[in-house]
């Protein structure tokens, strides 16, 4: 590794406790233009999130979607249903490190995965790697297919299913227009 990688790595541990401060939001607060178009959805995510990453709301990542770099924390089985489009696999429970190979560590980074609470913990371990602009998706995949966003299969056709971890998560899970599979 070298000696630029190894700083950036130590400084991004460092810097790593601090990060909800760094974003400039206390904890627990969330900025106004960051929400869940359901009430009752909004107030679970909310409630599962620490907030250690600044979150991202659907409509700026749809924004900006060409310009940073996403990816997406769930299992492999539920990226292949369905993701958003341009984002990589990074995974859980078996992380794929080497998708984070040639990013320069300046480059803004968008972790998603069902609602955001896996991305999170995944955004943590990115940031701790020494990347500074990491962001956690709000809602994650369900909002942006709540909002009527495209989503796309295994090789890159656009789909309408979505894979919704199980059958209990499956409820928030909005849009009649997606089909659940979980």
């Amino acid at each position: 590794m070298s000696l630029a990688k190894r700083l950036s790595f130590f400084v991004g541990i460092l810097l790593s406790p601090f990060s909800c401060s760094s974003w400039g939001q206390s904890s627990g607060e969330l900025p106004d233009n960051v929400y869940c178009q359901d009430p009752s959805f909004h107030k679970k995510v909310h409630s599962m999130l620490n907030l250690s990453i600044p979150p991202v709301d659907v409509e700026e990542l749809k924004q900006i979607q060409n310009e940073v770099y996403i990816f997406d924390a769930r299992e492999k089985e539920e990226y292949d249903i369905s993701h958003i489009p341009g984002a990589v696999h990074i995974g859980y429970k078996d992380i794929n490190w080497s998708a984070l190979e040639n990013i320069s560590p300046d480059a803004t980074i968008v972790v998603y995965c069902s609602i955001g609470y896996r991305s999170e913990k995944i955004a943590e371990k990115i940031q701790a790697r020494g990347f500074f602009k990491v962001k956690n998706l709000f809602g994650s995949i369900f909002e942006w297919g709540n909002r009527g966003y495209p989503l796309e299969g295994k090789n890159g056709e656009p789909t309408n299913e979505m894979h919704t971890y199980n059958k209990n998560w499956s409820k928030w899970v909005l849009s009649d227009a997606l089909v659940k599979i979980w």
